[in-house]
């Protein structure tokens, strides 16, 4: 089929949404799997109708670039710290175990020992999308068990970061420097940001407070632009763009901010969970589907369960540990990004990299219906549980 202009695969992409989310709504369906599978229909595996999956992945990312930058200006500065520090060890060590949990599943199916790895760095995180998307903003960002769950997301995306760094200098000449540039790269950009803000923006904000476009038009900026100058220094754009939120968060007009954004955030959003349904191959179904079961049925079970035990193992409650873990229980867009860079890379074929990809899928479809089922949240199916 000939490319569609990029008008045209807007067109295809938020009108087809609107029409399979009011079926999922009518069927109490999470509207996720409505652009999930919208993206499968439409996509080059499906009917061919939008073709360009790459340009909609690159519009898609600033959704999550978006996503960072609003969870951000949530975030005090001594909430913040005081989080990351209680959430380190649960983080590390549970890392460790889906490593191990990814590793032995895929050897077990016959895959190389350098695809095991990859697979088993893939299945480390979870989604900081589904996580935070799932979190009411207006009842538990502010509770202890939000600030848990998103401290756990954070030292992932640090984790995560880590390992594409990895994977970016394993074909270089001087992975060591590379590495080295990135650990004094994350204390210079948060000493900038802080700078400008306290120096430039606040002030900026202050005095033209009343006019609502210059605010929209400069936290887009400061948003974008903290994301580009982290993608510069070699650190993620997501992490940029946290920190640009992080940042804020102390100006009395961080809230509307946050709320200005919302609306743009979640059109890029849908154009992210399109392109992941989008870009999945169909045709590879039958070589991986088993393996990509057995990892999702293994990722539902397992994780909730180590998040739990080791949540216990740092005073908190059985109930507040199990909900973390089922919030937690899905691999990551990370895990997406892994499994291309590792395949471009060579490092894996591509079945190992559909395996990756088609895990991912399946543990966000699973774990939002448990999510959605069983605790508050903004797309609760039981009106008792919505809570936005």
């Amino acid at each position: 089929m000939p490319e569609h202009s990029l008008f045209t695969s807007f067109f295809l992409i938020f009108s087809g949404a609107a029409v399979l989310a009011s079926v999922a709504l009518y069927t109490r369906q999470p509207l996720l799997v409505a652009y999930i599978v919208l993206g499968a229909l439409l996509g080059p595996s499906g009917l061919s109708a939008v073709s360009d999956t790459s340009l909609l992945s690159d519009i898609a990312h600033i959704g999550i670039i978006f996503l960072l930058f609003l969870l951000g200006l949530d975030m005090q500065p001594s909430h913040l710290i005081h989080m990351l520090k209680k959430a380190t060890l649960v983080a590390l060590i549970s890392s460790l175990l889906f490593l191990g949990l990814g590793y032995g599943i895929t050897l077990a199916f016959g895959f190389t020992q350098t695809e095991a790895l990859v697979v088993g760095a893939a299945m480390m995180f979870s989604s900081t999308i589904i996580g935070i998307k799932l979190l009411p903003t207006t009842v538990l960002h502010h509770k202890h068990t939000g600030e848990l769950v998103v401290g756990l997301l954070l030292l992932q995306d640090v984790i995560a970061i880590l390992v594409l760094l990895l994977l970016n200098s394993g074909g270089g000449s001087d992975p060591v420097t590379g590495f080295l540039k990135s650990m004094l790269a994350l204390p210079t950009l948060v000493f900038a940001a802080w700078l400008m803000v306290r120096f430039v923006l606040l002030p900026l904000l202050m005095r033209f407070d009343r006019f609502h476009e210059y605010i929209f038009l400069v936290a887009i900026g400061w948003c974008l632009g903290m994301a580009e100058a982290a993608e510069f220094l070699g650190l993620s754009a997501e992490m940029g763009a946290f920190i640009a939120g992080v940042t804020l968060a102390t100006s009395p007009i961080s809230q509307y901010i946050a709320t200005s954004l919302k609306p743009l955030r979640d059109f890029f959003l849908i154009m992210f969970f399109f392109s992941v349904g989008a870009s999945f191959n169909l045709e590879l179904l039958d070589d991986i589907l088993l393996p990509a079961l057995v990892m999702t049925l293994a990722v539902l079970v397992f994780k909730p369960l180590v998040f739990r035990t080791l949540l216990r193992g740092i005073s908190e409650n059985s109930e507040t540990g199990w909900e973390i873990g089922f919030r937690l229980g899905q691999t990551s867009e990370f895990s997406l990004l892994i499994a291309y860079l590792a395949f471009a890379s060579q490092l894996i074929g591509t079945e190992a990299s559909h395996v990756i990809q088609a895990t991912a899928i399946l543990s966000f479809l699973l774990s939002t219906y448990v999510v959605i089922f069983r605790y508050p949240s903004p797309i609760a199916i039981k009106d008792s549980l919505r809570k936005d």
